[in-house]
């Protein structure tokens, strides 16, 4: 049976139609949507992981994806992210562990092969932790990429084209000459260095101790940051202040320096005066030093003069007969005797001159002086003849006139009673005779 031309046609018509339609449904993307023969197997189960790289070169989706040099998956999409960089899109086989904190690079197959995406565990010590699963995100400080053969050779151009390969030479015969006939010193120097080197190595607990105090003390300015703005702050008005007072503070400290010079001078000029009286003094300072106990003890006696310190808890007292008042004493007594007649019974009258005359010591009676005696001398009165008024007495009183109308209020005349002696005025309860 044949087709006619026309149904033919239709029946071409219809198959683009739904190829057409399948391929929209599917986000065709040309020639990157097709799977290429030979890639890694992803598995009934596959996840997809997203990638951080700050450059993934010349990275093209379907690129392969391995783990230690095994395909285990491939590239499914790659976009440009906000903070400009490459979000890289991977399918991975399901039966593939990783953990969660795993490493990606970016790596190439051969000096001219294509670029491949590897997966690998942490390095440098960390242990892994977690899984790695569907939806999760390799950041972009643990990712990398391997460095370009273009790269390589423009860094080789450089050294070799007007680089420093070309004044190597140079640097060397500079430096030989440099070096020349200083061997000795710059082995010395190197010596030098290795010791001082050493030393820091063994100091470097006490280094690191200085360090952390260091920290320390700049944590403790941090915490105190505010305290120190405010103390900043309010310096600045005093400074203020000073600047106004600059004026007087100058004045003030020339001020200074002319006292210093004058006093400079003072002491200058006044120095061997003032040795000299050091000088003198030192006897009376030594002499005040040796003298230093008595004096001590001597202040003691000197507030309870006449009496010593110890001989106060010895006082005693008795009562006055005539005041009632009390007597205080010390082991100690004293009688005033004021009779007249013991005090000159041991002087005569002279009756020519008038004058006392001193009685020789064998005129003088054995009871003169004693309490209650009459008093008298044993002797005659010179110029005084027998019979004379001092006769057998040895003491007369001197002849007086009567004085008592001389001396107004002082009685009768020759009454002999109530008048004062020798013309004084009379004192009540005072008697003539004597006093005690």
């Amino acid at each position: 049976m044949t087709t006619s031309p026309r149904r033919a046609a239709a029946r071409r018509a219809a198959a683009l139609a739904a190829v057409a339609v399948l391929l929209s449904g599917c986000g065709f993307r040309g020639a990157y949507s097709l799977d290429l023969p030979g890639g890694a197997d992803t598995g009934d189960d596959p996840y997809s992981v997203q990638i951080q790289f700050a450059d993934v070169l010349d990275l093209v989706p379907q690129s392969g994806v391995r783990v230690a040099d095994v395909p285990v998956g491939k590239v499914t999409d790659i976009q440009l992210g906000s903070d400009w960089t490459a979000l890289v899109t991977v399918e991975v086989n399901g039966d593939v562990d990783l953990p969660a904190n795993a490493v990606a690079m970016i790596q190439q197959s051969s000096l001219l092969g294509e670029k491949y995406v590897e997966l690998a565990a942490p390095g440098g010590g960390e242990a892994p932790t977690g899984e790695l699963g569907d939806g999760s995100l390799i950041t972009l400080d643990r990712t990398n990429r391997n460095v370009e053969v273009e790269e390589v050779l423009g860094a080789l151009s450089l050294v070799l084209n007007g680089g420093g390969l070309t004044q190597l030479q140079t640097i060397t015969s500079e430096l030989g000459q440099a070096l020349e006939g200083r061997e000795d010193a710059v082995r010395n120097t190197l010596d030098q260095l290795d010791t001082f080197i050493g030393g820091l190595d063994d100091q470097r607990t006490e280094i690191n101790r200085a360090l952390d105090s260091v920290d320390a003390l700049a944590a403790t300015l941090a915490q105190g940051t505010g305290t120190l703005t405010t103390a900043l702050d309010t310096i600045g008005p005093g400074l203020a202040v000073l600047e106004d007072q600059r004026g007087l503070l100058v004045s003030m400290l020339q001020s200074l320096a002319q006292l210093g010079d004058v006093g400079t001078r003072v002491i200058n000029e006044t120095g061997a005066d003032t040795v000299a009286n050091l000088q003198d003094l030192q006897p009376i300072l030594s002499q005040l030093a040796a003298a230093g106990p008595d004096l001590a003890n001597s202040l003691d006696l000197l507030l309870t003069y006449p009496f010593p310190a110890s001989s106060l808890s010895a006082l005693q007292y008795r009562t006055d007969q005539r005041t009632g008042g009390y007597a205080l004493f010390t082991n100690m007594t004293a009688d005033l005797n004021l009779d007249l007649t013991q005090l000159f019974c041991r002087y005569v009258t002279d009756q020519t001159t008038g004058a006392l005359v001193l009685l020789d010591p064998s005129q003088v009676s054995d009871t003169c002086g004693v309490a209650g005696s009459p008093g008298g001398g044993a002797g005659t009165t010179p110029g005084q003849g027998s019979g004379g008024s001092g006769s057998g007495g040895g003491f007369t009183l001197p002849t007086l006139p009567d004085l008592t109308a001389l001396v107004p209020g002082t009685g009768t005349t020759g009454s002999g009673s109530g008048g004062g002696l020798l013309g004084l005025p009379a004192i009540p309860g005072l008697t003539t005779g004597a006093g005690r």
